[in-house]
Order: C-alpha cells, then structure tokens, then sequence
C-alpha cells in the first residue's frame, strides 16, 4: 500500500563495498537516513549489496528518527531508517510534498538498560521504577533513591537526543507518553556517546537499542527488566515473543516510491527485504519471525505493485 508522510536533523557517511553474495551490474547513489538505531541494518545491507555492485555509492546518515523524516519528506533522501512508525505531522508533511512510500519492517530490538560493568548491585528495575528515575521532574540523582538496598552511589543518566525514535519509544514506554522525560540527563543521537558516559561513570545508566550493548558488552552491563511478569533480559527469544516488555520494539526503512524509478533503489530495497535475516544477524539485531517476514514481503510487493516497479 502506497503510504503518505517527517521530522528533524545529522550526519553521513559513505560506505565502501563489502562481502556478499547478489548479482547484478547496478550503479549510482542511494541515500539513507535517519535512525541511528537503524543505521547498523542498513550500514550491513549496504555493505553485503556493495559486494556485488561495487559502483553503488550509499551514504548513510544518523540524523535521528525525526531528523531523518524530516528529509526524507523534503525529497533529500531515497529511504528514512525509522525506530518507531511515522507520525501524523510527518506524515502531513510528506502528503504536502507529494512523497509517497511503504512502511516495512525490517527486524526487531530490544531496548536495552545499561550499567557500568563494575556495578554489582543492580540486576533488574521494574517499569517502576525506570519512571521513578526517567519521568519529568524527577529528581532522583542517588542510586539509593531507587532501591534502599543500593549503595548511596551518584546517578548519572545518559540517553538519546529528542530526535530519536529510541527517546520517543522509551518514553512512551516507561513513562506513558511520548516525549515525557527528565531533561537533566546527557543526551545524544549518537549512541556511541552513552556507550562512553556509561561506561566512564561508576553509577552511570542510560538506553539503546540491543545492538549497541551486543558490540559494547566488555564495557558494559546489561540490566533485565520486570514489565510485570519477573525480571526478563532482551534476547531474540524474548524480543520476538514479546515477553521482555515494554521495551520490545519493531524496526522500519521508509522507501520512497518516486526512488523505485532508479534501478538501484529498488534492487537495493529488494535485497534488502529478501536477505533480512542474514542482515539482522551481521548488525547484530533479532530477524523477524515468520509472520513478520511474510507482512515485509507483501507491503513490499504492493509497493512496487502501485508504484509501477
């Protein structure tokens, strides 16, 4: 189904071919951006694509979630890497500009609480008190103010920026509603600036996506989380069952399907859809589940169905 829709800002780089295997003789550039939670996927499929047809040129930008809306309904980009589905002013903003695409979910995340690796006393939060410590206003600065049984150790908060869709998620998760948050925390779209803070500070804490703690986990520790029914950890058991709650989450590219004209956009997107489990697997996130799998590849196909592809 052709679909109509934006948001805000980043950074890009171009990448080189990599390793493997589809055939094809394309050439040209393809422009990606968006989520920086997404961007290892299509930083992955790029590179595997790149194998094959080393005259494609893909950049690859870490503008946030809403940063990366915000160009793609712009015209400035040929896919939007999105964590959370776009939204009623974005997709406003895309309707006023003519751009049209298909919202296709490429794989699944966890959303992933981190601690310093040398704290030994927290092991799981419940949502509960993830909100006690998140939630606006809040003014719990003391890992004893969390639980009486923890040490009185300084609280120091890293996470991502307002632009990015892991910030919109996790806020509407934990504290019911998006964008709701304590503002006196270090925040940054590039997760890779929380990975350092966390992992500098001793009763340091902040969020991202699972693969980010998978390509960290020698300098950090990873927290399970009650949602209700005991302490679970995001594994690609739990994610894909659904049982880590609330902070399991699906993962989305936005192609645009004026984009679908240049030959190596669709045989980019087509790769892309048919080989996800083996990109999930090289950037370290959880495949879709059958069904899943079975919902990308009809939205896909209808996609380029409508468009003419």
């Amino acid at each position: 189904m052709l679909l109509t829709a934006s948001a805000c800002g980043g950074s890009s780089h171009d990448l080189g071919a990599g390793e493997g295997a589809v055939e094809g003789d394309e050439s040209g550039t393809i422009r990606v951006d968006g989520s920086s939670t997404v961007a290892p996927l299509s930083t992955a499929a790029a590179q595997l694509f790149q194998g094959e047809n080393p005259d494609v040129r893909v950049t690859v930008g870490t503008s946030g979630t809403g940063g990366g809306f915000e160009k793609f309904c712009a015209g400035e980009t040929d896919i939007s890497d999105a964590s959370r589905p776009i939204e009623s002013d974005e997709k406003a903003a895309c309707e006023k500009n003519g751009i049209q695409y298909a919202e296709l979910q490429i794989a699944n995340d966890g959303l992933s609480i981190v601690v310093n690796k040398d704290n030994d006393f927290a092991e799981c939060l419940t949502v509960a008190q993830l909100k006690k410590i998140w939630a606006p206003g809040s003014k719990v600065n003391n890992w004893n103010q969390v639980d009486s049984k923890f040490p009185d150790e300084k609280l120091e908060l890293f996470g991502p920026g307002t632009d990015s869709g892991t910030f919109d998620y996790f806020t509407e998760a934990i504290n019911g509603e998006e964008g709701a948050s304590r503002t006196d925390y270090s925040p940054s779209e590039d997760d890779n600036v929380t990975v350092q803070g966390v992992s500098g500070s001793s009763g340091g804490m902040g969020y991202f996506g699972l693969s980010y703690y998978e390509e960290n986990k020698d300098e950090l520790k990873l927290l399970k989380v009650d949602g209700g029914d005991g302490c679970v950890a995001p594994t690609t058991k739990t994610v894909q069952n659904g049982s880590y709650k609330p902070l399991s989450r699906p993962l989305f590219i936005y192609p645009k399907a004026s984009s679908l004209d240049k030959s190596e956009v669709e045989a980019f997107v087509e790769y892309y859809v048919q080989n996800s489990a083996e990109i999930a697997e090289k950037a370290q996130f959880v495949p879709l589940n059958q069904e899943q799998q079975a919902e990308l590849n009809k939205n896909w196909d209808n996609l380029r169905e409508q468009h003419g592809a």
